[in-house]
Formats: C-alpha cells, structure tokens, sequence
C-alpha cells in the first residue's frame, strides 16, 4: 500500500488530471450533493499527516534572515494584491472565482515547497523555516485579507473563517505535534525520520485527491454546461503562476545566494492549496465550490510548473557542482 500511495505522491502531475476527469464524470452520472459529507473527513486526511512531520523548531534557528524576509515579503506583501487584482480583471462577475484565485495566492509553503527545494539542490534547511512560518502566518492573516480585499463582494462571517482554520491548520497542528512526539519517544529520531516520519506525507495525497474529486464532481454539470469556465479559470492562473516565478527568480538572484535564492522561489511560489481548497470548500457555502474549482485547477499549474523549473534550476542559477568548485578555489 505504502508503495503504491508513493508512486502516486510523485505522479502528482498525472493524478490530479485523472482525479479530476473522474470527478466530474461522476459528478455528471450520479447525484453528487452527498459528497459534501465527505469533504469534513478527507480535509483532515490531507491535513493532519502533513503535521506530524513539521519540524516547528527550526522557525528558531538562524543564518537565513535575509531569505526568509524577501520570501514574507513576496508571500504576504505582494503575491495576495496581485492576485486580487487578477481576480479583478478576470472574474469581475464571478467573486467566488476571484476568491479562489485570492486563496490560492494567500496561503504560502506546503510539504512541496520541502521536496522540490531538494529535488533543486536548494537550501533545504530554510526551506523548512520558510514552510513553518509561511503556513502559521497565512492560516492567521487569510481572513483579514480576505476581508480587506472581498468583503464588499462576497458576504464574509470573519469568524466562521477563524473557526474553520482552527479546525483545519491549528487542531491538526497540535495533534502531528503530540503524534511526533509520541513516534519519536518510541522509536527515537533517526528511525522516526528515516521509516515513520516520510509515510505521513503519503496519506495526505489520499486527502488531495478526495478534496480534488469532490469539488469537480459538485462542479461537473456547471462545466459541462459551460465548458468555457476551465479556460477562463486556466488562463489568469497561468498568469499568476507566471509572474510569481520570474518575481521571485529575479529578487533571488539579485540578493541571494544559490541555495537560499532556489528556498526563496519554492518558498514563495508554492501554495498550500490544500489548506486553500479546504477554507474554500468549508466556509464559505454551496457557493464556496466555485472558488474550490479554481483551487483544484490550480494544483495541477503548480505540480508541473514546479517540475519544469526544477529542470531549468541549473541554467537559471548556476551548476550546483560548479557553484561548489568556485567556492572552494576562492
């Protein structure tokens, strides 16, 4: 089982498409409303076991200052008004769209922006930091912007908001925290990181995946009577995705050394959509589906855009071998 639900951890780029067709010929075939009762259980599925591995001391250790404020920088003082404004211009009529696309710039790092700074040969260690720090702060900022920037659109009960990110990011974050604690007391750190620890991330596939079906099967007739609605979702999140890459390619660059430069576009880049698709669907309503669909979308722009720039790192940012050799002759 273990093998399997990690061959589909790395196929995310071929999953999520197929879950997403599978959804909505459901979706089309049955009476899908039911579903709704499975969206509770799958968004802990996907959240919980992504906890149970974070490693929250490191938002304590130091040596990457200058990294992780250019990457909070992008993360919460640019990205969300961007995405706003696109939200704006491509969803005028369609605010529960334009949430969608504001949650999915909102909400930085996930178990990825981790795994694709390593598959880069980036500076894992601030990757980690910048995860820890991007998801407290998001989870606690993403009603206030939402507020800030939606609340004359949409109707926005800010408290239903925080209680459903207590039961999303806060509940699941104390129970992995004491789930480590008790595995790593059993066990000891070495077999918890090595055996225990890299199977909790594989569940939280399972949850994606059942989040990413759920919401194209409660869309599919709104689709398939309007096929346009992929395209019109399609574009202003290429868009988005677009700028976030070279904005954060170009500041890493400028002001950053390689491994900490490559952190800073993972850091910055990848969105936690899970935790994006799960307040969408959760607290906002039926109407909350069409921000979902946006959302589910969106992972598959950033599974493969994440992989094609893994492949260009080394042109972008210079050989890591070569980087190594010209810091040991200098």
């Amino acid at each position: 089982m273990w093998t399997i639900l990690q061959k589909i951890t790395k196929n995310l780029i071929v999953a999520i498409p197929i879950m997403m067709i599978a959804g909505f010929l459901f979706g089309m075939a049955f009476n899908p409303p039911w579903l709704k009762s499975l969206i509770v259980p799958f968004t802990f599925l996907m959240v919980y076991p992504m906890m149970v591995t974070l490693k929250i001391k490191k938002v304590f250790e130091g040596g990457d200052t200058k990294a992780q404020f250019l990457t909070q920088l992008i993360n919460f003082g640019i990205v969300p008004f961007v995405a706003y404004g696109f939200g704006l211009y491509f969803f005028s009529d369609k605010p529960y769209m334009a949430l969608g696309l504001l949650l999915a710039g909102l909400v930085p790092t996930s178990g990825m922006t981790i795994s694709w700074t390593g598959f880069a040969k980036g500076n894992m260690s601030a990757a980690v930091k910048m995860t820890v720090v991007g998801l407290i702060a998001g989870s606690l900022l993403t009603p206030f912007f939402v507020k800030m920037l939606l609340g004359t659109s949409i109707e926005i009960n800010l408290l239903a908001v925080f209680k459903q990110i207590v039961f999303i990011v806060f509940l699941p974050m104390i129970l992995g925290f004491i789930t480590q604690r008790v595995l790593v007391r059993r066990y000891g750190q070495e077999d918890f990181q090595k055996y225990i620890g890299p199977k909790f991330p594989t569940l939280s596939t399972l949850g994606v995946l059942g989040i990413v079906f759920v919401a194209l099967a409660l869309k599919a007739k709104t689709i398939a009577s309007a096929p346009e609605v992929l395209l019109s979702i399609l574009v202003p999140l290429l868009v988005l995705y677009m700028f976030n890459f070279i904005l954060s390619t170009l500041i890493g660059k400028s002001f950053l050394p390689r491994g900490d430069a490559i952190a800073l576009v993972y850091g910055s880049v990848m969105r936690n959509l899970s935790i994006a698709l799960a307040i969408a669907i959760n607290a906002f309503g039926p109407q909350g589906s069409d921000a979902a669909l946006v959302i589910a979308v969106a992972y598959v722009i950033q599974v493969q855009s994440a992989a094609w720039y893994v492949r260009f790192t080394d042109k972008i940012f210079g050989d890591n071998k070569a980087v190594k050799l010209a810091c040991q002759n200098g």
